[in-house]
């Protein structure tokens, strides 16, 4: 069998089955990405590059597609001659968010073609408009609206679609909402756990060990769609009120979502500047390798997690596979994973004394949480990779997913 990914970053989300179906003997495997792509070791990787960006011209509402359409046509003309040298693609497992596989099945209309539908946007209702720190404008109302188009050509063309959680699920059109199946991709919780003897070494020489009054915040950037302004804005008053904890936070300080300040280079910058904290005990660590991000996660004492209602980070899961003691805000899909008090501790995204008072009496009573510490490495299991491969794989042979699956997913609705 032949599987193409195609997926403007690749890996991306897919690295866990497109490793998995490369050990199989029976499986070619190869894959196509931007020419910044970070690629998957023993996977061939065609690059593509638009060959120009959308015009400076195109009507704003219309630039997202522009660029889809560029994009492409790109990855048309690479697969047109992939076809030219005797490739066929059984399958095609892409992420359709940039308009890789808008002409696709032009190129190979036999190919099953499996989309990762990732987001659908809304106006109201998710993560536009929630923070009214940060209103949703007409003007932004409209662009997100026209942004949609891309998104139903990608609905239209697939013959199956996926999606991590029922959140996402929801957000897109009922009349295509048969089509997608809710699949998380998975977790390494192999390579997962708690560590009663973990030791995080800190750049200034200072060590963090698993039992001490450790706070961590993680996120890919430090930004509001992840809540770090109102992580800053607790952190005062805990450290205060706790004076031997430490607190560490890891994220870049790029924008993954949303849009920089417009008084300061980044989040980081500007929330310092409003929230002052004593260095030597809130430790920016930027982004961090795998080992020391997991070695953070297994001395955490207490974990903050705070989400817009949006995609769900795989460091939630990450956090709760390591047997953290989560804090969470209480939104979509956090819901899906986190059941208050069973597993974790849920928080109105807003309140930020109500933050404050859970993330110290964690600190203060650690014993008194640990078994919510084991239910969340217990629901973590749940996500394994294993069971994403194995529920990727039936979409791509066409099998329905097995009754004992269909009833989990009616339990978490």
């Amino acid at each position: 069998m032949n599987v193409l990914f195609i997926h403007q970053n690749f890996p991306g989300q897919f690295r866990h089955i497109a490793a998995h179906l490369a050990r199989q003997p029976d499986v070619n495997v190869c894959a196509i990405g931007r020419e910044h792509a970070p690629g998957l070791a023993g996977i061939r990787l065609y690059r593509y590059r638009p060959h120009r960006p959308a015009s400076k011209d195109t009507h704003p509402y219309a630039r997202t597609f522009e660029e889809g359409v560029l994009h492409g046509q790109q990855v048309l003309r690479l697969l047109l001659d992939l076809k030219a040298k005797g490739y066929r693609p059984d399958v095609i497992v892409a992420h359709p968010g940039w308009g890789e596989t808008l002409y696709a099945k032009q190129a190979f209309p036999d190919s099953k073609l499996i989309h990762f539908c990732e987001y659908y946007y809304r106006t109201d209702g998710a993560d536009a408009g929630f923070d009214p720190e940060f209103p949703l404008t007409l003007n932004g109302a409209a662009s997100i609206h026209s942004r949609n188009a891309l998104h139903l050509l990608n609905l239209e063309n697939c013959d199956a679609a996926i999606t991590p959680t029922h959140w996402q699920h929801s957000l897109h059109p009922a009349a295509y909402q048969d089509k997608i199946k809710v699949i998380h991709e998975g977790i390494d919780t192999a390579n997962l756990g708690p560590d009663p003897n973990a030791v995080l070494r800190l750049p200034n020489g200072q060590q963090l060990k698993a039992g001490d009054p450790v706070v961590t915040y993680v996120a890919r950037n430090l930004e509001p769609y992840r809540g770090f302004h109102q992580f800053m804005r607790a952190l005062p008053g805990v450290l205060a009120a706790h004076p031997s904890c430490q607190v560490v936070v890891i994220g870049g300080d790029d924008v993954s979502y949303g849009s920089k300040p417009h008084d300061a280079p980044n989040w980081r910058t500007k929330l310092l500047r409003e929230n002052p904290v004593d260095p030597n005990r809130v430790h920016f660590l930027g982004k961090v390798d795998y080992v020391t991000y997991r070695t953070a996660l297994q001395v955490s004492a207490a974990h903050i997690y705070l989400t817009y209602p949006f995609v769900l980070s795989w460091s939630l899961l990450e956090a709760m596979a390591c047997g953290c003691q989560v804090i969470a805000s209480d939104t979509a899909p956090v819901r899906e994973v986190i059941r208050d008090g069973e597993n974790g501790l849920l928080v109105d995204f807003f309140d930020v004394r109500g933050l404050s008072e859970r993330l110290l009496n964690v600190l203060e009573q650690p014993r008194k949480f640990h078994q919510l510490r084991h239910g969340a490495w217990s629901k973590a299991q749940e996500y394994a990779i294993k069971q994403g491969n194995q529920r990727y794989i039936r979409t791509m042979a066409g099998k329905k997913e097995p009754v004992k699956y269909a009833q989990s997913e009616a339990e978490a609705m």
